[in-house]
Formats: C-alpha cells, structure tokens, sequence
C-alpha cells in the first residue's frame, strides 16, 4: 500500500459526509482510508459502515485526537500516512499536488493550502484557478493539522503524537517540533488546496464544557515539555510572526491569493 489516509471524528456526522464524499473521488492507486471514531453517537457508524472500502475503527469513548491518530498510524500499511480533519472538503488533485512537492523539494512532512471559512465558493473552479496562480508557491518549516502526509520515515524515527496531550489542542504542535528537531522537513504547498470549516469537533468540544481544561493543562505540559519560557515563547512568536508577515506580503502582491486564507463575516482574509 502506497498511502493510508487516518481520519479520527467525533460525532459531526455531516461534516464526515462532506468530506467522504470529496475524497473518494480524487483517490486513485494503491490507498486504503482508516476512519477512527471517538464515541461517536450521532449515526457516524452507520453512515460509514455502508462504505465497504472504508476501514472503521468505533472507540467505546472520546480517547482523544492523538490517540485516535497514533491508531491509524499504527494500523496503516502506507509510506506515506494523510491525516485529515473531517471538516474538510478536497479539491480534485490535492493528493497529486502534496506528493510531488514532497518528491520535488524533498519535503517529510507535506500540508495543502486552505481556505477557512463559509463555504459559499465553487470549490473546483476556484480551486484550478488557485492553483494555476499558486503552484510555485510555498512555504518552508511550517505546517498545519488540518490536512499533512508524513512519510513514514518521520514515526520511525521520532515515535508517534504525544498521547499526554488529551483529547485536543498542541498534539500537531508538538509533532511537528519534534520533527523538525529531528531534521525533518516540513513545508505547505501551493500545489494542493482544501477547504477547512473550522475546527468543528473543537466547537462541539466547547459546547461539552471539557475543553478549556483540556486546552490549559495541554498548554502547559507542552510548554514544559519544549521547555518554552515566556522569554523563549516571546522571541519565537516574534520571529513567526515576521517570517508569517513577509510571506502574506509577498504571496498577496505577486499571486494575489496566500497559502492560507479566511472568510469571515462576509470578507476575504489573508494569513
């Protein structure tokens, strides 16, 4: 098997719809699709039950997004593992596009652009527009948890998601440090482009009660963890947040579009 694509939910059945329902047609080759269901009990099994090609894992509770991630990891036969939000809807040739910039630039661990947001575009014509604009387009030593293919190099090496990290937030955060401590590369491309509602489960999570405390005490096991001082935290944010500048800028001025934009409350927004 040449790539396993992991998607772990919790309940959102509608949204897994939406993004079952892209994905299956841009998939061609040797793949297999692992969905990792946390608890789920709004009728998600039953809906991905009538998918035979579909390899579905239902967990008796919400064990958490790297637990969930670390199961179809472990459980998946690909080179190259793609692990999705399912909050998202792929455009034709996001596959094609995330494999050959990771064979072209070298690239461990690749994530498509994105826009977040209402949905109220055509997603294949904007997306071939996109494209045709944003193909030379990247950016190096960053990466994103909506949607990234890791070769399976990089969990040979550094192990799995940190599983500490309960339920959400800085699980993809800290995977991504380790990489690139490791000597990874990351990169997200112009190449391959999504579309990402916006932290669906997170939302639901937030409505539960349990995540502010999951996000405090995740927050501070990863800044101790990385040994991240406020000092350190301070210089760092400082340093993304020029490099993250000079990106937009320059993407905005010479393609007209960025690698990651937003539209909320009826405008475009650039990042």
């Amino acid at each position: 098997m040449d790539l396993s694509i992991v998607i772990p939910v919790y309940n959102q059945v509608d949204y897994t719809r939406i993004c079952i329902e892209s994905l299956l047609p841009t998939l061609t080759g040797k793949y297999e699709i692992m969905v990792i269901s946390n608890g789920s009990t709004d009728g998600t099994g039953d809906y991905l039950s009538k998918f035979p090609d579909i390899k579905l894992v239902m967990n008796k509770e919400n064990y958490g997004c790297p637990f969930a991630w670390n199961q179809g990891v472990m459980t998946s036969t690909g080179q190259w593992i793609a692990i999705l939000n399912n909050d998202i809807i792929l455009s034709k040739g996001w596959l094609e596009g995330l494999l050959e910039f990771a064979e072209k630039k070298g690239v461990d661990i690749a994530c498509p652009a994105y826009r977040e947001g209402e949905y109220n575009y055509d997603i294949a014509e904007y997306s071939t527009e996109y494209i045709r604009r944003m193909y030379p387009v990247s950016r190096m030593g960053v990466a994103h948890g909506i949607c990234f293919m890791v070769h399976r190099r990089v969990f040979d090496m550094i192990g799995l998601f940190d599983e500490r990290l309960r339920i959400g937030q800085y699980e993809d955060a800290d995977f991504f440090r380790r990489a690139k401590h490791a000597g990874f590369t990351l990169g997200i491309t112009g190449r391959s482009f999504i579309h990402h509602f916006g932290s669906a489960t997170q939302k639901s999570l937030q409505e539960s009660g349990d995540i502010d405390y999951y996000e405090e005490e995740n927050r501070a096991y990863y800044r101790n963890k990385h040994g991240l001082s406020f000092l350190k935290r301070f210089f760092e944010k400082r340093r993304d947040g020029l490099q993250a500048f000079r990106w937009r800028m320059s993407e905005k001025r010479r393609y007209g579009h960025t690698l990651i934009e937003k539209w909320y409350d009826g405008l475009p927004r650039y990042f």
